[in-house]
């Protein structure tokens, strides 16, 4: 053994052959052997570590670090701390004052811009002149101002513009007294010549007013009679236009009716102006009238309209320009049954309400008179100060206390008549109203006017819905309804009726057109028969048109009037019976 551990000891640089040795001798004991250390071994890939350790680190770094202002992008959500840290560090080798180049946009750094405006700008830069302390534009919550604080206490922080009310009380003291002194020293010096001399500065100094400007005698006191008198006119119109309702803007008459019937009530108690209990159509065919049958004169002057009593006709209401609106007998006696006297210039348009028993009637006094047709009193007045050209109750039954009138002043004015206030005014017209007429279900309204256009208005709203106005249009003054509510007849001053649907788009019927007549220049009424086959008009002449509604051709002409027949109307229940008024101050009837 002693010699194998010999030979152990000579070959212990050979390494191979002791391996070698010892897997040839496997049963050596364990002590006779020296200690061996195996090597580690692992089934996992080799792995660098320097790369985890960097960016662990960089993590570390990054939540403690400031962000640089010059870079566009960060990788990574920064903390509120992070985004207001200072810069810190070494200086910035190529910028100075540690800002970097591309930061720069002015040679001392960078500057950055405000919006001053300035007056503000001057007057922080003349008070720091002055003063030594101004606002500070870039302060946060601390000192808003800069420079002198002791100056800034003293002054209680006025600046230049501000000048204290004592200071400016002595500026204006010496002032005068500067001026003062200057006008003392002037006057010695003044020559007397120089002063007589007009042309000179002197003068005009001594004259500074204007030599023709009258010089009054210190403050007028009390006004002279004119001028009181125009003040108390000026008032009352003023007190009037406020009130809008009531207030009679024209010359005031007191206002009366005259019954000239038999008596005003019959032996059964009825009212002279209940219709007949047998008036009835007898048929729904109309026919064209051939002949005079009666004359209704009364009139002092010429007559301006006339409306049958609703649905009977058994009266007929006419508005004349001597300014009396008469009511006359159509069945029995043929007679006139009540004046009504109310207004003092000529009426303009009449109106009656759906039973009869009340009608309007406009007059050019300004003032719109609402009248009980049996009594013949007046309920109410209504006056906006100017003409009212057309007046109209509104056709629904629950509606029959709403009032709307076409103004001179280019306005439709809407009237409660319970209360007396203008509810509604529609100011769209360019020029004075002249109709209003109510289509689809008393739904809307169309209007006319001397501006030559049509406006649709829904009632109660005061935007127009629909404006027609075309270039080869003329003014409308009047506009009847079709007995079937799809078209309008309009009157048009170059000489023709035309018809416009009463549908959604108000359009022109091109198809039918009725020419013939001359009124150029008149507001002759335009009409239907009752079964809608005829189209009735009056004319310039004197004549009274009549018009087949399908073929549009003149059916016949009756010479009615000397001068202008203005107005026709066809009996609601007589079907060949028309009634025309003229300018001749008659009212004619025909069948």
């Amino acid at each position: 053994m002693d010699l194998l551990q010999n030979y152990a000891d000579q070959n212990d640089d050979g390494s191979d052959e002791s391996d070698n040795h010892d897997q040839q001798n496997p049963n050596s004991s364990p002590e006779s052997s020296p200690p061996r250390l195996l090597p580690a071994k692992s089934a996992a890939p080799k792995v660098d570590d320097t790369m985890l350790a960097l960016s662990v680190a960089q993590a570390n770094q990054t939540l403690s670090r400031p962000i640089d202002p010059t870079q566009h992008v960060v990788p990574f959500n920064p903390t509120y701390d992070q985004l207001w840290t200072p810069l810190q560090g070494p200086a910035h080798p190529y910028a100075k004052d540690g800002i970097a180049q591309g930061m720069r946009n002015h040679k001392l750094g960078f500057v950055e811009d405000a919006s001053i405006e300035p007056f503000v700008f001057d007057e922080q830069y003349n008070t720091f002149y002055k003063f030594g302390y101004a606002a500070d534009p870039s302060a946060s919550a601390g000192y808003n101002y800069v420079g002198d604080l002791e100056a800034l206490q003293k002054n209680d922080g006025v600046s230049v513009y501000n000048i204290p009310q004592h200071e400016q009380k002595k500026r204006r003291l010496e002032k005068k007294k500067e001026s003062g002194d200057e006008e003392d020293a002037e006057e010695d010096e003044v020559d007397v010549i120089e002063v007589d001399n007009p042309a000179t500065d002197t003068w005009l100094m001594k004259n500074k007013k204007s030599p023709w400007a009258g010089k009054k005698e210190g403050l007028q006191t009390e006004l002279t009679e004119e001028q009181k008198k125009y003040a108390e006119e000026y008032a009352k119109k003023k007190g009037e236009e406020k009130s809008g309702f009531g207030g009679e803007k024209g010359e005031v008459v007191k206002d009366k009716s005259t019954f000239h019937g038999k008596e005003e009530r019959d032996y059964q108690g009825r009212s002279w102006i209940a219709p007949p209990k047998d008036a009835k159509a007898s048929n729904d065919h109309c026919y064209i009238p051939k002949r005079l049958v009666h004359t209704w004169s009364g009139h002092t002057k010429g007559v301006s309209a006339i409306r049958f009593f609703p649905k009977y006709g058994h009266l007929i209401l006419s508005a004349s320009m001597d300014t009396k609106v008469k009511i006359w007998d159509v069945f029995n006696s043929g007679k006139c049954m009540r004046t009504y006297m109310g207004h003092s210039k000529a009426v303009r348009d009449i109106c009656f309400s759906n039973d009869g028993t009340k009608f309007l009637s406009a007059g050019y006094d300004k003032n719109i008179k609402y009248w009980d047709t049996e009594t013949g009193q007046v309920i109410s007045t209504f006056s906006t100060g100017k003409i009212p050209y057309v007046v109209k109750l509104n056709p629904d039954e629950d509606k029959q206390n709403v009032l709307l009138a076409g103004m001179s002043d280019k306005k439709i004015v809407q009237w409660d008549m319970n209360t007396g206030q203008i509810t509604q005014e529609y100011d769209q017209h360019l020029g004075a109203v002249n109709t209003i007429t109510f289509v689809d279900n008393n739904r809307r309204f169309v209007t006319s006017s001397d501006d030559k256009s049509l406006r649709v208005w829904e009632f109660g709203i005061p935007v127009v819905i629909k404006y027609i106005s075309e270039p080869h249009m003329h003014s409308m003054p009047s506009i009847s309804l079709h007995p079937n509510s799809n078209w309008l007849a309009a009157q048009s001053l170059d000489n023709q009726i035309l018809i416009y649907s009463t549908r959604e788009k108000f359009q022109l019927n091109k198809k039918k057109r009725f020419a013939g007549h001359i009124v150029a220049g008149y507001a002759c009424q335009v009409n239907f028969s009752p079964d809608g086959r005829f189209v009735i008009s009056g004319d310039g002449e004197g004549k009274c048109w009549f018009w087949d509604w399908k073929s549009c051709k003149v059916f016949r002409t009756l010479k009615c009037h000397e001068g202008v027949c203005i107005g026709c109307e066809w009996h609601p229940l007589e079907q060949s019976k028309v009634a025309t008024c003229g300018w001749d101050g008659l009212i004619k009837y025909w069948d």
